[in-house]
């Protein structure tokens, strides 16, 4: 969408949205009538008769749509949208994030500053713990800075800890990286991120589905952690424990067919928890940043992957064929498997924790249900 005229004004389409946007209505609702109608200046415009039908509801005291916007809301966003790098974005323009718009519940409209092209580049989630290990944030800072210096889209919340750390991480290797905020992008969240949030918006791109004024609140998280997972192909956890709102990140991806990968730590570790488990779902276990540049090239396209089976999984039960229920060697796994040692010994890894194999004195043998 043109947001601005030639002039510096909002365009006419503009305005229609904003107003669309500041409708007193569910988003479930809003997402039905752009269903049927072209454009928000046509269903602001209908009488509310002639919406019923669509809506299924019924509006006896409401002769118009324009009723129920909220004009005071409008004022705010068009003074937003007013200044430079500012955009707002609905459904059906052709700047909204293509793989955003296959979800089931995208948002209607978006409110972004920045560099809204990024929207349209492949991009990696990476998301995990608020306090995480030093280690766990130079994992994140340094996988988000070859990546990001590789050409993808490093895309994070803008929390303390691990979000922080892919945002810089990206930054540093003069890359680029999206927040999606959980508040109006007029209020940053947490208030010690001004700097970054700053360097974001100047580099990168903020992203949010609230329009300005909205202040933080607690349901906000997880449910702009969709948004994290759905304008991306894959999601990466970096240290988290069992309840993280990072895991949350992690399963919408796996609902939209997004690819998951989780690092892994210390059995001793609760930070390590999150990732344990999420490897125990089926979440390709990364041991190096070769671990992910390998499915990379699935992500060069921002068609929606289809759920095939992926070659990492065909690994895994070349793998577990390759294990007795009885102790097995390495190298009888590697001649068997037809796989690199390198390659064995990190699965290994992976397949331990995710219980279907144990370790018994330098061997390997498959457990009983699998």
């Amino acid at each position: 969408m043109d947001t601005k005229s030639k002039d510096g004004l909002l365009s006419e389409r503009s305005e229609k949205w904003i107003e669309f946007a500041r409708l007193e209505l569910p988003q479930s609702v809003k997402r039905k009538l752009l269903s049927h109608f072209s454009e928000p200046a046509e269903i602001l415009a209908a009488k509310t008769s002639a919406l019923e039908s669509i809506t299924e509801s019924r509006w006896p005291h409401c002769k118009s749509l324009r009723q129920l916007v909220d004009w005071k809301g409008v004022q705010i966003d068009r003074l937003w949208a007013g200044r430079p790098t500012r955009r707002i974005i609905g459904l059906s323009d052709g700047a909204y994030p293509p793989l955003l718009r296959e979800i089931q519940d995208p948002p209607v409209v978006l409110y972004a500053q920045g560099d809204c092209s990024l929207m349209l580049s492949r991009g990696l989630a990476i998301v995990g713990s608020r306090n995480p290990t030093p280690i766990g944030r130079e994992t994140a800072m340094n996988i988000a800075k070859v990546l990001a210096g590789e050409g993808h889209v490093i895309v994070s919340g803008l929390a303390a800890g691990i979000d922080a750390a892919a945002h810089m991480g990206a930054l540093e290797s003069h890359g680029s990286t999206i927040a999606v905020c959980a508040s109006g992008l007029d209020i940053v969240y947490p208030r010690q991120h001004l700097g970054l949030a700053r360097r974001i918006g100047e580099a990168g791109l903020l992203l949010s589905e609230y329009p300005p004024g909205t202040g933080v609140r607690r349901h906000h998280f997880p449910y702009r952690n969709r948004l994290i997972s759905g304008m991306t192909l894959g999601t990466l956890v970096v240290e988290a424990t069992r309840k993280s709102g990072s895991l949350i990140t992690a399963r919408h991806a796996a609902d939209q067919g997004r690819e998951v990968f989780a690092v892994p730590g210390s059995v001793y570790s609760p930070l390590s928890k999150g990732p344990h488990q999420l490897i125990k779902e089926g979440a390709s276990l990364v041991a190096s940043i070769a671990d992910i540049q390998e499915e990379l090239p699935v992500f060069g396209s921002l068609s929606v992957p289809t759920p095939t089976q992926r070659t990492t999984d065909r690994g895994r039960d070349t793998l577990l064929d390759a294990i007795d229920y009885i102790p097995t060697s390495v190298d009888q796994i590697v001649v068997r498997s037809g796989l690199t040692a390198a390659k064995v010994c990190s699965m290994l890894i992976g397949m331990e924790i995710a219980g279907k194999i144990r370790h018994c004195d330098g061997r390997y043998l498959r457990n009983l249900d699998s």
